[in-house]
């Protein structure tokens, strides 16, 4: 879609599809011209900075039994004061944003339960390898008060940095921007990384807040563009501080839990090793200077702080595409500072050369192409896989249990959007832009890969459990918009 057709039609924008309802809702307090505003009447509450890096709770496993993690869950509403003297409401698990920890082989049960007013919802355990009906696919939505029970198995294998989230179509962004969102880590039994380098969660998520503390509705640019918060916190933190000593080593597991923010990161005054993605460990370290995490992606890097002096976790710049007024400044921003003393870190043992094997998948059977486009047609706007919007009672495709495919994702839209697929992991395979081809240096296990506007990305993928399964943008508000598909995995 043409900026200049938007912005002429921004003004009259209606939003299509059952998200219809609550986008609206969501926009209540939208100035007429759909222009950012903040629905603030004074100055912006001010985030405090540089205190310790706290951890995320942990969800207590109340099983008895080795091999086994039970617990309750339940998403409500809730208070976190994010500035000083303000209670912000929100949406949390357990009164927070708990880290479920298992390891592969476990059985997994847990007993969940809806406490949002008014509102349908689900819990998704994104990137999982878990059957359909576990999923938490919008099909298998939660009614308010009511509750159910999430029952798995890890397969071996599967150790990696996993998240969940809301998936009720229609409710799926204002649920994770008010705060829904946990971490679910499988840990292997054998760990190729030295534990001398710890083990270190940052959940990335964005707040805007009002004056009052609030959380502001989202508006027409948010519609638009996915919601994009003022503040980037790490762990519900701005630029939290951790101590280092020099020569240590760290194992960062980064997590964009963000509607629609895309970082590029960078780490000021110290060396960068990515040894993980979505889908755990990678075959060798990679060394990088940079690295681009799109919505819903996670990496596990190993940070090594060679010199003393403060070490900034920034943000680089970088262009996903902007309709409209508002844009949000990407570069400049520190999110993460470590404090790196002179002590010299004794023992630090050097990272494997190696780290694992991953399977080569073969020569594909079936070759789909999935078109990504938004529309204005009149006063009504859309965003489309192959044409549609996402309908629940429609099957967009139909796949095999075990057959390996080729997917071409193809963003003809203005700016970028993560494609995400439920129920497997897959490797990407190549991405093109203007007639240049290019592939991969190493191989890895993904389930979120970012499409840039005018590229083509191919991947290649096997489910290995039937059910109806989700693929989607993971800007939020794009997939309660529309863009999300089924395919069925039939045995």
């Amino acid at each position: 879609m043409h900026r200049r057709n938007f912005l002429t039609g921004l003004a009259g924008l209606a939003i299509s599809g059952p998200a219809a309802a609550q986008m609206m809702h969501d926009m209540g307090h939208m100035g007429a011209n759909g222009a950012h505003d903040m629905a603030m009447t004074g100055g912006k509450p001010v985030l405090p900075e540089g205190q310790p890096l706290r951890e995320l709770p942990r969800l207590l496993n109340e099983a008895g039994e080795a091999g086994l993690f039970k617990a309750r869950l339940a998403a409500g509403p809730g208070l976190v004061r994010f500035a000083d003297r303000l209670d912000t409401p929100a949406l949390l698990y357990n009164d927070g944003n708990p880290v479920i920890e298992a390891r592969e082989g476990d059985r997994v049960e847990i007993s969940f339960r809806n406490g949002i007013p008014d509102e349908p919802t689900t819990v998704h355990w994104h990137g999982m390898p878990v059957p359909a009906d576990q999923d938490g696919n919008p099909m298998e939505s939660i009614a308010s008060g009511s509750e159910r029970l999430y029952a798995f198995d890890l397969p071996q294998g599967s150790a990696a940095c996993y998240w969940f989230h809301p998936h009720p179509h229609g409710f799926t962004a204002s649920q994770v921007y008010r705060g829904l969102a946990g971490i679910f880590l499988v840990k292997p039994k054998v760990d190729p990384i030295p534990a001398e380098y710890g083990d270190t969660i940052l959940m990335f998520t964005d707040l805007r807040i009002a004056e009052d503390g609030s959380m502001p509705a989202s508006n027409m640019i948010d519609v638009m563009n996915g919601r994009v918060g003022d503040h980037i916190l790490v762990n519900g933190q701005k630029n939290p501080v951790f101590p280092a000593r020099k020569g240590e080593k760290r194992r960062l597991r980064l997590f964009n839990a963000t509607n629609a923010r895309f970082l590029r990161l960078t780490f000021e005054n110290a060396a960068m090793a990515l040894v993980g993605t979505d889908g755990g460990l990678i075959e060798a370290p990679v060394g990088i200077d940079d690295l681009l995490l799109a919505p819903a992606e996670r990496v596990e890097l190993i940070i090594s702080f060679d010199r003393p002096g403060a070490a900034k976790l920034v943000t680089l710049d970088y262009d996903r595409g902007w309709m409209g007024p508002g844009k949000p400044e990407a570069a400049g921003i520190t999110l993460l500072t470590a404090d790196v003393s002179e002590e010299a870190a004794p023992n630090v043992p050097p990272l494997p050369a190696t780290l694992r094997s991953i399977e080569h998948l073969s020569k594909p059977a079936v070759t789909r192409r999935f078109v990504l486009t938004e529309s204005m047609e009149g006063t009504e706007m859309k965003f489309l896989i192959n044409g549609a919007s996402f309908d629940m009672k429609r099957i967009d495709e139909v796949s095999k249990v075990g057959q390996v495919e080729l997917w071409e994702i193809v963003n003809q839209a203005d700016m970028d959007h993560p494609f995400h697929v439920h129920g497997t992991q897959f490797q990407l395979v190549e991405r093109e832009k203007n007639g240049a081809v290019t592939q991969p240096s190493y191989r890895a296990w993904k389930d979120t890969v970012n499409v840039a506007a005018g590229e083509t990305v191919r991947i290649l993928l096997r489910q290995d459990l039937p059910g109806r399964r989700m693929y989607h943008c993971h800007i939020l508000e794009h997939e309660d918009l529309g863009m999300m598909g089924t395919v069925d995995v039939r045995a």
